[in-house]
C-alpha cells in the first residue's frame, strides 16, 4: 500500500510543477471541455473511445484540444480539418510522439513507422525506399511469391479432392509469412528457430496489441519506472526474444556472405550498406534489426488481401479451362 501512495505524491508533485512551468498556459489552445487535475480528460472516455469523441465534438467543434493525462492530444473529426492536418500542415504533425513500445520494442524509434521526422527519417525511408521496395527490388521476388503460391494453391486443390477442411485463414497467414521470411530473411523459418514457446506471428501480432494498448506510462511518463501494470516487463521480454532472433540471421548471413544467391534478401541488401558506409548517417546492427523488425510486421499486415486476391486469381486460371464452354442452369 505505502508504494501506491507514493505514486500518487509523485503525481501530484509532477502534476504541480507541470502547472507552474508549462508553456501552453500562454498559447491559444482548441476549444474543449474542462478537465480534471492529473486526469485530464481520460474519465470522459469509456469502452468506446471512438464514440465518446464523436459526442465530444458535436458538441466542442471539428477540431478539439484534450489532454490525457499530461499528454495534449488534438482530435480533428471533419474533412476539412483533416486536410489541414495532414495536408496543408502536415510537416507540423509529422512526429511521432513517444511511448513506451517503440522503446522497448521498436528499437528506440529507429524505424520508420515510429521515427520522428528529421533528416534521420529522411534518410531512412529514402534509403528503404531505393534500396528495398523499389520496382525492381520487388519484382526479383516474383519466381518465388509465384512458387509459394502454387504450392498452396496445389495444397487446396488436394484437400479439395479429399473433400477435408480447411482453415484459410491460417494457410493464407503461413504462406505471407514464409514468402516474407524468404524476401527478408532468405530462408524460411520453423517457429523453433525463435527459442520461443509461441510463433514469430503470434509474438508480432502481440508486439502490435502492445503498442496500441493502454498504457499508463504513456499518459504519466514520470512515473513511468514504477511499472503499474507489468507491461514494461513483458515488452523487455518480448524485445530480447526479437533481438535474439534478428541477431541470428544477422550472424548466418555474415558467416554465407561468400556464398552466391540468385536474388540478394533484405538483410544481405543492409549488411552491405552498413558495411560499405554508404548511408548518410549513422546505419548499424540496431539499425538493420528495427528495418527488419519494422518490415516483418508491415508486410504480413499489407500481403493479406493481396495474396488472397493472388489465390482466386491462381484458383481461377487452373478452374477455367475445366469449365469453359459449358453451361448450366439454375
Amino acid at each position: 500500500m505505502a508504494w501506491i501512495w507514493a505514486a500518487l505524491s509523485v503525481i501530484v508533485f509532477v502534476y504541480l510543477l507541470q502547472e507552474l512551468l508549462s508553456p501552453t498556459k500562454k498559447k491559444r489552445l482548441p476549444p474543449g471541455p474542462r478537465g480534471l487535475p492529473i486526469l485530464g480528460h481520460l474519465h470522459l472516455l469509456g469502452k468506446n473511445p471512438h464514440q465518446d469523441l464523436y459526442h465530444l465534438a458535436q458538441k466542442y467543434g471539428p477540431i478539439m484540444g484534450l489532454r490525457f493525462g499530461f499528454m495534449p492530444a488534438l482530435v480533428v473529426s471533419s474533412p476539412a480539418g483533416a486536410e489541414l492536418v495532414l495536408k496543408t500542415h502536415d510537416l507540423v504533425f509529422a512526429n511521432r510522439p513517444r511511448n513506451e513500445a517503440s522503446k522497448y520494442i521498436w528499437y528506440e524509434q529507429k524505424n520508420l513507422v515510429f521515427g520522428q521526422y528529421g533528416p534521420y527519417w529522411r534518410n531512412m525511408r529514402k534509403l528503404c525506399t531505393v534500396e528495398l521496395l523499389s520496382s525492381r527490388r520487388i519484382n526479383q521476388f516474383g519466381a518465388m511469391r509465384k512458387a509459394e503460391l502454387e504450392l498452396l494453391v496445389s495444397s487446396l486443390k488436394r484437400a479439395a479432392e479429399m473433400r477435408e477442411i480447411v482453415d484459410l485463414s491460417a494457410m493464407v497467414s503461413g504462406l505471407i509469412g514464409d514468402m516474407n521470411c524468404l524476401m527478408i530473411f532468405g530462408r524460411k523459418y520453423a517457429d523453433r528457430d525463435l527459442d520461443h514457446d509461441k510463433s514469430f506471428r503470434m509474438m508480432t501480432i502481440e508486439a502490435l496489441e502492445f503498442t496500441g494498448k493502454f498504457n499508463l506510462a504513456n499518459y504519466f511518463p514520470y512515473v513511468g519506472f514504477l511499472d503499474l501494470q507489468g507491461m514494461n516487463r513483458k515488452m523487455k521480454r518480448l524485445s530480447r526474444t526479437f533481438d535474439r532472433f534478428l541477431e541470428k540471421i544477422i550472424d548466418d548471413h555474415v558467416k554465407n556472405k561468400q556464398e552466391k544467391k540468385q536474388t540478394q534478401d533484405f538483410v544481405d541488401t543492409m549488411m552491405a550498406i552498413m558495411e560499405s558506409g554508404k548511408a548518410e548517417f549513422q546505419f548499424d546492427r540496431r539499425h538493420v534489426k528495427a528495418v527488419l523488425l519494422n518490415k516483418q510486421e508491415k508486410k504480413h499486415s499489407e500481403d493479406f488481401v493481396d495474396t488472397m486476391m493472388e489465390i482466386m486469381e491462381s484458383g481461377d486460371a487452373e478452374l477455367w479451362p475445366q469449365y469453359e464452354g459449358r453451361t448450366y442452369s439454375w
